[in-house]
């Protein structure tokens, strides 16, 4: 580049530089990122153990139980009408147990095939839960998320769903000793959240 402006300066007049262009480069770390999140399909026990938060990373959480499971002739949307619960379309599921202090913290994960038929889910989940009374809890980063408190079995809770990627989140909290606070539902929901973002970044 030095030895073209030498050279153009040796002519009776030096060229104008271009001016700097104004067109619209493309997309730029400003523009917000795909909301669809990540597209990889958890489809084996291996993978879906891979997003539930581990020992390490819950502190004061003594670790009760877990399980993944995996469909192994998951039904198509065709196969799964309006009156189908939310997660037919699912390809596999796990949760993994914690308690503490007379609380119990419960994630779950469902696996799709896609991102489309789990934001299809993450739209039936809602309307479905439409039910219950809702809950005010922080959004999170890059996900759509919204919770409600729910009586099951005699135990009130607290269930914070979240869809991201090709998967629908939830973490519960209940157990007598539990006073449902959202601020602890947010914090464990950032935990999965980061695992779930792990696993599929390494898939």
């Amino acid at each position: 580049m030095a030895l073209l402006l030498a050279l153009a300066g040796c002519g009776e007049s030096s060229p104008k530089p271009p001016e700097p262009s104004t067109k619209p480069s493309g997309k730029t770390s400003a523009e917000p990122s795909d909301k669809k999140g990540f597209g990889t399909v958890f489809d084996t026990e291996r993978k879906i153990r891979a997003t539930l938060p581990q020992p390490e990373s819950m502190a004061g959480w003594t670790p009760k139980n877990g399980r993944a499971h995996v469909e192994e002739q998951p039904d198509s949307p065709s196969e799964c009408g309006a009156d189908t619960h939310w997660d037919c379309t699912a390809v596999g599921n796990g949760s993994a147990n914690y308690e503490a202090a007379g609380e119990t913290v419960i994630f779950s994960v469902d696996a799709f095939p896609d991102t489309k038929a789990a934001q299809a889910a993450c739209r039936k989940e809602e309307s479905w839960s439409a039910k219950y009374t809702k809950k005010k809890v922080p959004p999170l980063s890059g996900v759509t998320s919204h919770a409600y408190y729910r009586n099951a079995g005699g135990l009130d809770g607290l269930d914070l769903t979240m869809c991201t990627g090709t998967v629908i989140a939830q973490v519960r909290l209940e157990g007598e000793g539990s006073d449902l606070d959202p601020a602890t539902s947010h914090t464990l929901a950032k935990t999965f959240l980061a695992r779930i973002q792990k696993a599929a970044a390494a898939s």
